[in-house]
C-alpha cells in the first residue's frame, strides 16, 4: 500500500510542477478556475505532512496556516489579485516593501485588492509561492463553506457575524466577551477552544492581538467574493519575470561582483575554498575568541557561540573585529539575496581559535556565501565557477574545495542530528549525483548528537512531502537519510565545471553536511512545528569545525609539499 501511495505521490508531484510551469508561461490563472482546481486536486492527492489536516473539510489547519503566512507578505489574505514579478523598480516609487517573516523577498501592496511579490530566486521560488498560495486557497474556501450557508444568498452564520464584529473593532470587547468570540471561532474552524486560544496568542502580538480573527475573516470574505463572482481571485506572472527566469540574470550579476572584489583585493590567483553556509559560524569560529577576549580554548566553546547567537551586542563586537582584521563583506545588491564574506587566511591569526593546533601557514582564501534556494543553487554555483575577464585577461577560478552545509529534513533521527550525504538523488527523476564526500561519519562521533551517512533526496519543495513517499525513500533500497532542496543543483554545477567544461581543476574536494531542522515523518516535528532555536547551535558549529579543519589541513599539506 505504501509503495503504491508513494508512486501516486511521485506522479502527482511531477504533474503539479508541470502544471505550475505551464501556468507560469501562460501568464495567469484563476485559483477557482479549471487550472486552479487542477493544482488543488494534485496538492490534495499529495496531502503533505506539513499541511496537516488540509484534507479535512470541517477543520482548519492552524500550524500549516502559520507556516505559510510566515512565508507570504502580511495582508495577503485580504487580496484577490496576486502578481508575481521580477525586480521591476517598485522600490523607486512610494510603495513600502513588505518582507515576510521567514522569507527574504520584497512584496508590495499596490492597492486594497492587489499584492505584488518579487521573485528573484528562480523557478523553485515560484513553485514554493504557488504551493503556499494553493494551500491558502483551500483553507479559504473551507472557511467560506463553514461560515456561510450555501444557498443563492450565502447568508453568514452567527459565528461569522461575531468574528466580523471583532475584526471591525467598532465595539470594545471585554476579556469575557473576547473568550466567547474565541469559542464561536473554535466552533467555526473545527478546533478545540484550547487549540484556538493557542493559535490566537501565536498569531497575534501587542500591536495586532486579533490577527487570527482578521485572517479567518478576510480569507472567508475574499473566497466568498470569488464564489459570488463579484471579485474573482487571479494570479498573474509579469512579462519581465517570464523573460528572466532560467537565464541566470541575477546569478551572473552576483558572481561578477564576487570575482571583481577578489580581483580588486589581489586574491583571484590564490587557492579558493567556497563554503555555502550561514553568515555567522565561520566568522565566529575564526574571530570570536579574540573579539570577546576569550583565551585559547582546549575544546570548542559551544556555549559561547550560543551566547553570541542570543545577544546582538556580542554579534556586533565579533563583526566589527572581523572587519578590522581583514574580513571582506559583500552586501549583495544583485537581487540574488546572497551575501558574501571573503577571508584571507594569510592575514588571519588562528592561534586563539579551535584550529591553533593545525599550525597552518598557507595563503588560501575562504569565501562564505549565504544559503541559495532550490534551483538557484545551480545558477549561482555555475556562474561562480566560470572563468572571468579582467583588464582583457581571462582568469580561471582557483577552486580547491566546495563545502555545503545547511538545514535539512531527517528521516532516521531527530531535530539537531547530522546527515552526511554520499549522493544526491533528484526527486521525481532518475537523476543521481554520487560523490566522494571529504566529510565522514567518523568526523561526527559525539555524545549528544547522532550522525547518519547515506544518500539524500533533493526535493522540488519541502512543503510537498508526505509520509508515504518519505517512508519509501527511507525503507527501500534507496536508504535515504534525509531531504533538502539544493544538493543535486550544487553538485550538478560542480561536476559540469570540473569534469566537462573544465572551468576549474578536477582535483577539488567537496564537503557536504546538513543538520536536521525537522523530521517530517514524526508528528509534531515537521517544519510547521517551529524552528530549532538554540538546539541548532551545536550541530551548526560542529559541522563548521570539521569543514574548516579539512580546509586548513589541506592548506598545510600544500605548504609542506612546496617546502
Amino acid at each position: 500500500m505504501t509503495n503504491s501511495r508513494a508512486r501516486e505521490t511521485t506522479e502527482a508531484i511531477e504533474r503539479l510542477y508541470i502544471s505550475m510551469r505551464h501556468l507560469f508561461y501562460r501568464g495567469f490563472f484563476k485559483p477557482a478556475g479549471v487550472s486552479g482546481e487542477s493544482i488543488r486536486s494534485l496538492l490534495k492527492t499529495i496531502n503533505p505532512e506539513i499541511y496537516g489536516s488540509m484534507n479535512i473539510p470541517s477543520k482548519l489547519e492552524l500550524d500549516g496556516l502559520m507556516y505559510v503566512l510566515d512565508r507570504l507578505p502580511e495582508g495577503i489574505e485580504e487580496c484577490a489579485f496576486i502578481h508575481l514579478t521580477s525586480d521591476e523598480g517598485f522600490d523607486k516609487g512610494s510603495f513600502e516593501p513588505i518582507v515576510p517573516k521567514k522569507r527574504r523577498r520584497n512584496c508590495y501592496r499596490i492597492d486594497e485588492h492587489q499584492m505584488n511579490i518579487e521573485v528573484l530566486l528562480g523557478r523553485s521560488e515560484i513553485y514554493d509561492i504557488l504551493t503556499h498560495l494553493t494551500f491558502l486557497f483551500i483553507e479559504a474556501d473551507k472557511i467560506r463553506n463553514l461560515a456561510f450557508i450555501q444557498d443563492e444568498n450565502w447568508k453568514p452564520t452567527r459565528a461569522f457575524k461575531i468574528i466580523e464584529e471583532v475584526v471591525k473593532g467598532e465595539k470594545k470587547f471585554s476579556r469575557r466577551e473576547k473568550e466567547v468570540a474565541l469559542i464561536h471561532l473554535s466552533s467555526l474552524i473545527g478546533r478545540t477552544f484550547d487549540e484556538t486560544l493557542n493559535a490566537y496568542n501565536t498569531f497575534g502580538d501587542d500591536s495586532n492581538p486579533d490577527r487570527l480573527f482578521k485572517i479567518i475573516y478576510n480569507l472567508g470574505k475574499v473566497s466568498l467574493e470569488d464564489a459570488k463572482q463579484t471579485r474573482e481571485r487571479e494570479i498573474h506572472f509579469s512579462a519581465i519575470l517570464k523573460e528572466r527566469v532560467g537565464h541566470h540574470y541575477f546569478g551572473e550579476k552576483w558572481a561578477n561582483k564576487v570575482k571583481e572584489v577578489l580581483f580588486e583585493n589581489d586574491l583571484h590567483m590564490r587557492p579558493l575554498h567556497i563554503i555555502s553556509a550561514n553568515m555567522h559560524s565561520v566568522k565566529n569560529m575564526l574571530y570570536a575568541n579574540d573579539a570577546l577576549k576569550k583565551k585559547d580554548p582546549k575544546e570548542v566553546d559551544y556555549k559561547l557561540y550560543g551566547d553570541i547567537s542570543d545577544k546582538k551586542e556580542l554579534r556586533d563586537k565579533v563583526s566589527k573585529y572581523a572587519l578590522e582584521e581583514g574580513l571582506i563583506y559583500i552586501n549583495d545588491k544583485s537581487g540574488s539575496n546572497i551575501d558574501v564574506q571573503i577571508i584571507d587566511l594569510s592575514k588571519t591569526n588562528l592561534k586563539n581559535t579551535p584550529f591553533g593546533h593545525i599550525k597552518y601557514g598557507g595563503d588560501d582564501v575562504i569565501m562564505v556565501f549565504d544559503y541559495a534556494f532550490g534551483e538557484q543553487a545551480f545558477e549561482v554555483m555555475d556562474e561562480l565557477l566560470r572563468p572571468f575577464e579582467q583588464k582583457e585577461e581571462v582568469y580561471m577560478m582557483k577552486v580547491k574545495s566546495v563545502s555545503i552545509m545547511g538545514k535539512a529534513g531527517i528521516l532516521a533521527g531527530g531535530k539537531g542530528d547530522i546527515m552526511i550525504p554520499t549522493a544526491h538523488i533528484f526527486e521525481g527523476t532518475a537523476d543521481n549525483y554520487p560523490f566522494e564526500n571529504a566529510l565522514k561519519l567518523d568526523d561526527f562521533i559525539d555524545d549528544e548528537l547522532q550522525a547518519f551517512e547515506g544518500p539524500m533526496i533533493t526535493v522540488l519543495g519541502t512543503s510537498l512531502q508526505n509520509r508515504d513517499i518519505l517512508s519509501y525513500f527511507m525503507n527501500t533500497s534507496w536508504k535515504a537519510i534525509g531531504l533538502e532542496m539544493e544538493g543535486a543543483h550544487y553538485q550538478k554545477a560542480i561536476q559540469v565545471a570540473s569534469k566537462i567544461r573544465h572551468h576549474i581543476a578536477p582535483d577539488l574536494f567537496v564537503c557536504y553536511a546538513y543538520y536536521a531542522s525537522d523530521n517530517p515523518l514524526e508528528t509534531g516535528s515537521t517544519l510547521s512545528s517551529g524552528g530549532l532555536g538554540l538546539t541548532g547551535v551545536k550541530p551548526t558549529y560542529l559541522i563548521t569545525l570539521r569543514i574548516l579543519e579539512k580546509i586548513l589541513q589541506h592548506g598545510k599539506k600544500e605548504v609542506s609539499i612546496k617546502k
